[in-house]
């Protein structure tokens, strides 16, 4: 069996929903880090039993950064020339956020593609080889070109489209109003400043001029598709039609043309695209969801409604973006009314937390539903209320979608002073260590109802207990981030971005009929799990990604004691035994 038969045989299976399993699966408990040295460590599950049959696993390790991976540097930032770009110090810029990796299948290869979550941003392309018990090694790396799309800006999570193409993301796009309103570099937001490096500006040397000359804030925040070659070539776009977010990750549809995009942040939108064709995102109708409360238990239910964003394609929105419009161009803008109301006219909208009265200039519907996204979606009526939600995956054996809220809190919260009052769709009590919901979906894959699947569970533990440290229940979620489903198992996978939740970041696989959960990936400190993504069959082989970002990085930094610590891991718990559905 070639790679490409392979990745084509799971493809199919995915458009085929059944209530038939293919392997009735458990994952040995990795133990709960309480010590020290526990704490440093990365730890997977090291046996996988697959039908009473037990096969031994455990994490391998593919890359760190800054890995010389044949000629290249794993994990360096680059500039539009393919120069390694400089920090401060004037060391290079390796950068240790390292997060989504795909395996992709092509013809008789397979590579991989790895996120780095950085300003510029940076995806790897690497070949793997395979050996015959399933053991994957990189034997070549190099960052793919991002020169003519004005480069890339934080990717974060992705996935595998249904046709074997990687889809990225670009998170956190900067405030173009804000931009716009700057009258000196020092009202700037730092954290848009280290693009500039993408262009060869110095950051610490830049005007404010200089700034605004080389940094086009509508440039990013899209999905990307990434196409790889059977020479090895890889193809970037940026799919402009699907809308401008803080992009957490978009999932395709086995229909190959609905897709879903979550978007990370306060008082933010879930949206759904549905392109024109098959296997084709440059061009499509978005929409944003609308929360019709059902419950507040538990998490919380709701009916989900669809507002019409209209129709877009990438081509439109690209040349629309290449003439750097202000945001004054796009939008009039009025102060909101007594009871949170807007003027004839007008519409309010509460996006990113800024509330505010709208109106799109003439002829500009198209282009502010693009690259305003959530504030046209908001002042339409969608609602802008979630708050940092993260993963998708699709459960192809029951038909429904997981989404990941790593907390519910601020907009979610009834009452919330950034939610409109005339609007206030969400009104759900606070839970610190988040949800993951499960979404209906109908027979055209559009998703109908919302409710709480599993929550986390705040805790207290004593200052001197082994616990101590954890503000979540250790034996339960803390602030779920990434997730994957793993076909006919009856398994959801869900990884961890926790900081004071866990203070070491955890892997769970839960048992979707038990709804027990079983820890299968621990990492050191101050890290965050990334990129947990199942893949049923690659040459007779099961594998489920798993990525170590930032160690001793968001928490804990007193704790690093070897700066090659610190470096982040990308790597696949396996190999495990094929796991086709039947």
């Amino acid at each position: 069996m070639t790679f490409k038969s392979a990745l084509l045989g799971a493809t199919a299976l995915l458009a085929l929903p059944t209530m038939t399993f293919a392997a009735d699966i458990s994952f040995s408990e990795v133990p709960f880090a309480a010590d020290d040295a526990a704490k440093r460590a990365v730890t997977a599950s090291d046996k996988i039993v697959i039908d009473g049959t037990e096969y031994a696993i455990g994490y391998n390790i593919l890359a760190r950064t800054g890995d010389k991976i044949g000629t290249g540097t794993f994990g360096a930032l680059v500039d539009e020339t393919g120069a390694i770009v400089t920090e401060e110090d004037g060391s290079q810029a390796l950068s240790v956020d390292a997060d989504f990796t795909s395996f992709l299948p092509v013809g008789d290869k397979l590579y991989s593609i790895t996120h780095f979550e950085s300003r510029p941003g940076a995806m790897y392309l690497s070949e793997l080889t395979q050996d015959a018990d399933g053991k994957l090694t990189p034997v070549s790396t190099k960052p793919i070109e991002f020169k003519d799309l004005g480069g890339l800006w934080v990717p974060c999570a992705g996935s595998v489209t249904p046709w074997g193409t990687h889809l990225g993301s670009e998170e956190y796009p900067a405030d173009a109003q804000g931009i716009e309103m700057a009258t000196a570099l020092e009202e700037i937001d730092d954290y848009y400043k280290p693009m500039v490096r993408f262009f060869g500006v110095d950051p610490a040397k830049m005007d404010l001029a200089q700034f605004r000359d080389v940094f086009n804030p509508y440039a990013y925040g899209y999905p990307t598709e990434i196409t790889v070659s059977a020479a090895g070539e890889a193809t970037a776009a940026k799919h402009y039609a699907m809308g401008r977010v803080a992009v957490e990750l978009a999932y395709v549809m086995p229909d190959q043309k609905t897709a879903y995009i979550s978007d990370d942040g306060t008082n933010v939108g879930l949206f759904k695209f549905v392109a024109d064709e098959a296997g084709d995102l440059s061009a499509g109708t978005l929409y944003a969801a609308k929360w019709v409360q059902s419950s507040a238990e538990n998490g919380g239910a709701a009916a989900l409604e669809w507002v019409d964003l209209g129709h877009a394609t990438d081509a439109e929105i690209a040349e629309a973006i290449a003439k750097k419009p202000a945001f004054s161009d796009i939008f009039e803008v009025a102060d909101l009314g007594e009871g949170d109301t807007c003027g004839e006219g007008f519409g309010a909208s509460n996006a990113e937390g800024v509330k505010q009265c709208l109106k799109v200039k003439p002829g500009m519907e198209a282009v502010a539903s693009r690259i305003e996204t959530r504030r046209y979606a908001s002042m339409m009526g969608a609602t802008t209320e979630f708050r940092k939600m993260e993963g998708i995956t699709y459960n192809p054996d029951q038909h429904v979608l997981y989404l990941a809220m790593s907390e519910v809190a601020k907009g979610m919260e009834g009452g919330d002073k950034r939610d409109l009052a005339s609007r206030d769709a969400i009104a759900l009590p606070a839970n610190k260590c988040g949800t993951v919901y499960e979404l209906a979906l109908d027979d055209a894959f559009s998703a109908t109802e919302m409710k709480a699947l599993i929550s986390g569970m705040p805790h207290d533990y004593a200052e001197d207990a082994p616990e101590a440290g954890n503000s979540c229940d250790i034996n339960g979620i803390a602030n779920p981030d990434n997730i994957t489903y793993m076909p006919g198992t009856n398994t959801l996978i869900i990884g961890e971005d926790t900081g004071s939740g866990h203070q070491n970041d955890v892997i769970w696989a839960m048992n979707l009929g038990s709804g027990d959960i079983t820890r299968v990936f621990s990492t050191p400190y101050g890290s965050e799990t990334t990129s947990p993504y199942f893949y049923p069959n690659i040459g007779g082989h099961a594998y489920l990604t798993a990525v170590v970002q930032h160690p001793y990085g968001e928490s804990d930094e007193d704790k690093l004691q070897d700066a090659a610590d610190a470096r982040a891991y990308v790597g696949y718990i396996g190999p495990m035994p094929a796991l086709d559905a039947k």
